[in-house]
């Protein structure tokens, strides 16, 4: 394998945090990739879940200090780091204090859904594409990892088009079944609207809910993988769609996994 540079950007990775498939995902797929011999960024929110000291994460000055328009506010990002020892991998911790430092991740203590998880949601995506800007690393692959990424490939595709740091990037986005029915309140379009994005190009935003969102993933991405668990009809249903343009990629979730993605990559970033 070529020496690809591979940017994850996901809801979760173990350690730190391990709530869904996500999390397990991102603890071995770079790992092996890394092994292979990849250069490899990880992204994640740093939820209040995450214990702080006892995880060793520490603030990147460096990094830290822009400021991140979700609609007509904008809201200071802080970008934290810790590694994961057994693997030698480095993980970045996008965190704000209004996003960010609540002592649980998407439900608060009644599992009543964060009504702004929409906006968080958006910082999260603009924070990644900031931060790796500002490293001035160009990434061959940007995997996007379950609805809170979802934004990532539309903003390549548009707002970060012809930056330098991501003009030769594909977007991989991997979608998990972890399906909420609640809706998002405001307008969504605007809050998410970034350079050279119009009304329309966010369309399948205006349904405010999941599936608004992993369409919008799905559209943009320059190739969709479906997780190895079964979905509703719904998403079965966007799947159907995307498989009939071949963007849709089967992946194995078994010992082939490494290898799956491993073919999936250099295929894209041979393009």
């Amino acid at each position: 394998m070529s020496k690809l540079r591979i940017l994850y950007a996901a809801t979760e990775i173990d350690p730190f945090l391990q709530t869904t498939k996500v999390a397990e995902l991102l603890r071995r797929l770079p790992a092996g990739m890394q092994e292979s011999g990849a250069e490899i960024r990880i992204f994640v929110p740093r939820f209040g879940i995450i214990n702080e000291r006892k995880n060793r994460l520490h603030e990147v000055v460096r990094l830290s200090g822009i400021n991140i328009a979700v609609g007509d506010d904008e809201k200071p990002l802080v970008i934290k780091v810790a590694s994961i020892p057994t693997a030698k991998l480095q993980v970045y911790f996008i965190d704000n204090e209004d996003y960010f430092h609540r002592k649980s991740a998407l439900v608060d203590k009644n599992d009543k859904f964060y009504l702004d998880n929409d906006e968080r949601a958006i910082f999260f995506c603009k924070g990644v594409l900031e931060t790796v800007k500002k490293l001035g690393w160009s990434p061959d692959i940007v995997h996007c990892n379950d609805w809170m990424t979802s934004l990532i490939p539309l903003y390549l595709k548009t707002t970060y088009k012809k930056d330098p740091v991501f003009k030769d990037a594909k977007s991989v986005f991997t979608v998990y079944n972890n399906e909420f029915l609640d809706k998002f309140e405001g307008n969504l379009v605007e809050k998410a609207k970034m350079l050279d994005i119009d009304d329309q190009m966010l369309t399948s935003l205006k349904s405010a809910d999941f599936s608004g969102f992993v369409k919008l993933g799905m559209e943009y991405a320059d190739t969709v993988v479906r997780s190895d668990e079964d979905f509703s009809d719904n998403l079965n249903g966007l799947f159907k769609e995307y498989a009939l343009n071949n963007r849709l990629s089967q992946v194995a979730a078994d010992e082939n996994l490494l290898s799956s993605y491993q073919a999936l990559y250099d295929e894209l970033a041979a393009n």
